[in-house]
């Protein structure tokens, strides 16, 4: 069973399920995409299908027994090329798509290059510009054939060819409407030079060429199909340039990897392929040089810059027994550090792949443009043809060149290609930009809904706490070695923060640990176990009290630590003359958080402590951060219960923690947001991460994520406002085909530049 954090909402897909990331290559817009994602869609055995047409990227989900060839064979017959996507194949996919940019400008180049003598025929007839002399020759309907057909079959054979694929799968994309506006202009023309040139009787390049002595040679539009198109490819070349800088974010993550190692081989050093790197390896990281994987240091002292990966512009001391993040610079001095993750398994790849995953998920917002996406391209035909018919029968009766320029217009003006770039290009560039500062957003759903809250609620330790409590003091009555034994055994097997430090503080004072058995937990209250044949409880006051009455002295020394905002545990140890004892523990609060919670209340957001901790201690907490409301003694269900109750009355809920007890709150939240400082579970139940558990960065991750969605509403505004209003105004016959043209090839690009600006600091 799989629980999808963001939905709320449980799924089951197979168990044997797969999952591959492609790489596509050749699509040419929105539809394209939709096709691709359709056609893996009906691959039996495929569960789930992704395209991100701003990635190039699509992602299955497929039963383990489907061979992913079928899948690769699958795009081809659409008309695509795709290959399997890793991390070690990015850089390989990014040349692939550098030749298609170096394609798309020779294109352009060698279009433009044809296409300039006939735009000069064009604008020398605007009355402003009439002073510029007017070429007969350049008149010439088959010079004008001669320089239209290179560009209308050969520069733009690849939309006719992106039409016929579309066309034969049974779709619509915009190289359909390119492809039968260009095509009707150039065989207007091609069929009027045939009919009526051919009639002129006088020399070649004489200016009978364009009246004969009976009749006139209609006007051609050879410079329309041809400009056209030259419009249309700096557009596309253009967008590919944009959408190759959206993907810097990626690109900067890859370029961390450092391509050489010095390992120690026996009792050399050999510099070997990064790649070739194993567990357990002793690397030598000279000053300057970046980490090759992540490690603990054996040797030596230096300062890290963490920058890249968590966003703290400080470096950070390293010394033996510290860890290091692969990716990461070495300062000034040498270390000497035994790999403990490598390849796939390091940090950086984990977060190099959640970007990925971010940047190729689909926002809730996207179904707007799908379902508009899915007629858009037949609407605008069967508007293009009856605009056509209406001049051609009512308005201008008869003059066929006249209608076929308006319908042309329609045609290359109707852009559907802005309108399926305006969510995942923001989402491209929001994910980016938010990893830059240490921010992980899981997927797009989370992005989204993390611009939404209302409500963002807090576990303490681990989170508003620094997560490494210390025991401050003990009482004892009874055998006090025994019982310190016992409650440090026991405690050994949870890998809660307030069971590490009663450990900590027990071998501290120079106790050996002994072995446990029969343990037994009752979540979020404690355990019960046996420690050399003696029964031990620990865990909570209202634990131990369910079965006994708690010896008053040590109840009434317990409330008083509690006044003094303090945790406490209670033990019991059973023997012959039973032993009681109680912990009190203190954790530090972070420095910034009340900074943080400070940040949150400016950005509109009401605060709410979940602890499982005694009401004195989240009441002296919530007092000393700022925090709105508390909830005092709760078990993991009780916050999931708490959670559900606020979103029951409309409101949208965010969860930061770290532990695994947080792990239900953090799934039943509308946005969970895990400490990358804590536990697995924690994070992987988790919508966003963050890397080095800073409370900032809460903040900052609310503001991109605003930031992103407000980028997106845009881009669907101005999208769908272009087409309504550029439409009419084409069907009017307001607007030449070579400058609705434009328009359309620049619609996409302005879209792709507004999300660029997520970029800039806000």
């Amino acid at each position: 069973m799989i629980i999808d954090t963001n939905k709320n909402q449980e799924t089951t897909p197979s168990e044997k399920a797969s999952e591959i990331t492609l790489d596509l290559f050749g699509m040419t817009c929105a539809n394209c995409a939709r096709r691709i994602e359709t056609g893996l869609g009906k691959v039996p055995g495929v569960e789930e299908a992704r395209v991100n047409f701003a990635r190039e990227t699509a992602f299955v989900r497929f039963e383990s027994d489907l061979d992913p060839k079928e899948l690769l064979s699958k795009v081809e017959s659409l008309g695509y090329t795709a290959s399997k996507h890793s991390q070690t194949s990015s850089k390989q996919s990014d040349n692939l798509h550098e030749e298609e940019r170096k394609k798309l400008k020779f294109r352009f180049f060698a279009s433009l290059f044809f296409s300039l003598p006939l735009l000069y025929t064009m604008v020398s007839h605007f009355e402003f510009l009439q002073f510029l002399p007017n070429s007969k020759f350049l008149m010439h309907p088959w010079i004008q054939f001669l320089l239209a057909t290179p560009v209308q079959f050969w520069i733009g054979f690849p939309f006719y060819k992106s039409a016929f694929r579309a066309l034969k799968n049974g779709a619509a994309n915009m190289d359909v409407l390119v492809a039968l506006g260009t095509s009707a202009a150039y065989g207007y023309s091609l069929a009027m030079s045939i009919l009526f040139g051919t009639r002129n009787e006088d020399p070649f390049f004489s200016s009978a060429w364009e009246h004969s002595s009976h009749i006139a040679l209609p006007p051609l539009y050879y410079e329309t199909s041809a400009v056209l198109l030259s419009f249309l490819l700096l557009g596309k070349w253009m967008e590919s340039l944009a959408k190759g800088k959206s993907s810097s974010a990626i690109q900067a993550l890859l370029s961390l990897k450092p391509e050489t190692a010095w390992v120690k081989k026996q009792d050399t050093w050999t510099e070997l392929p990064s790649e070739f790197v194993r567990k357990e390896d002793v690397l030598q990281i000279k000053p300057g040089e970046k980490i090759p994987v992540d490690g603990i240091v054996t040797e030596g002292f230096s300062s890290v810059n963490e920058s890249m990966l968590t966003g703290e512009s400080m470096p950070v001391d390293k010394r033996e027994g510290n860890p290091v993040l692969g990716g990461t610079v070495n300062g000034n001095g040498v270390l000497m550090i035994r790999a403990t993750s490598v390849g796939s398994d390091t940090v950086l790849s984990s977060i190099i792949k959640t970007v990925e995953d971010a940047q190729a998920s689909r926002a809730p917002i996207q179904k707007i443009a799908d379902k508009i996406s899915s007629f858009f391209v037949p609407a605008v035909i069967g508007i293009s043809i009856l605009n056509f018919l209406l001049w051609f029968i009512f308005l201008e009766p008869g003059i066929l060149g006249s209608a076929l320029e308006k319908s042309i217009a329609i045609l290359v003006i109707a852009c559907p290609c802005a309108l399926g770039l305006a969510t995942p290009i923001s989402i491209l560039v929001g994910a980016g930009r938010a990893a830059s500062h240490g921010i992980l957003f899981r997927n797009a759903e989370a992005l989204e809904s993390s611009s939404n809250l209302d409500v963002i609620a807090f576990d303490k330790t681990g989170t508003i706490t620094e997560g490494n409590p210390f025991v401050t003091d003990y009482q004892v009555l009874g055998e006090e070695s025994d019982a310190l034994i016992a409650a440090a055994s026991v405690e050994a097997s949870s890998s809660h923060p307030l069971a590490k430090a009663i450990v900590r503080f027990v071998k501290e004072k120079g106790y050996s640990l002994q072995p446990v058995q029969d343990l037994n937990t009752e979540p979020g209250l404690g355990v019960i176990a046996k420690v050399n044949g003696s029964s031990l409880r620990i865990g909570k006051e209202e634990y131990l009290s369910s079965n006994e009455v708690l010896p008053k002295e040590l109840v009434y020394l317990s409330s008083s630590w509690k006044e003094m905002g303090r945790s406490i545990v209670w033990a019991k140890l059973e023997k012959e003359n039973p032993s009681w004892i109680i912990f009190a523990i203190e954790d530090k609060i972070k420095e910034n958080a009340k900074s943080s919670l400070s940040i949150l209340k400016d950005l509109g957001l009401k605060t709410i402590l979940l602890t499982g901790d005694n009401t004195l201690v989240a009441r002296s907490v919530s007092s000393q951060v700022g925090i709105d409301l508390y909830n005092s003694s709760l078990l993991p269900k009780d916050k999931a219960d708490i959670i559900s109750n606020l979103q029951s009355q409309g409101m949208k809920v965010g969860m930061v923690g770290d532990g695994l007890n947080d792990s239900p709150a953090l799934a039943k939240a509308d946005v969970g947001f895990g400490m990358g400082t804590g536990t697995d579970v924690a994070m992987e139940t988790s919508g966003v991460i963050l890397i080095k558990g800073d409370l900032e960065k809460i903040a900052d991750s609310i503001r991109i994520a605003k930031a992103t969605t407000r980028n997106i509403r845009q881009n669907f505004f101005w999208a769908l406002a272009y087409n309504t209003i550029g439409i009419p105004i084409a069907a009017a016959g307001f607007l030449a085909p070579w400058i609705a043209g434009a328009m359309m090839a620049f619609s996409s690009v302005s879209v792709v530049l507004n999300a660029l600006r997520l970029k800039k600091p806000t």
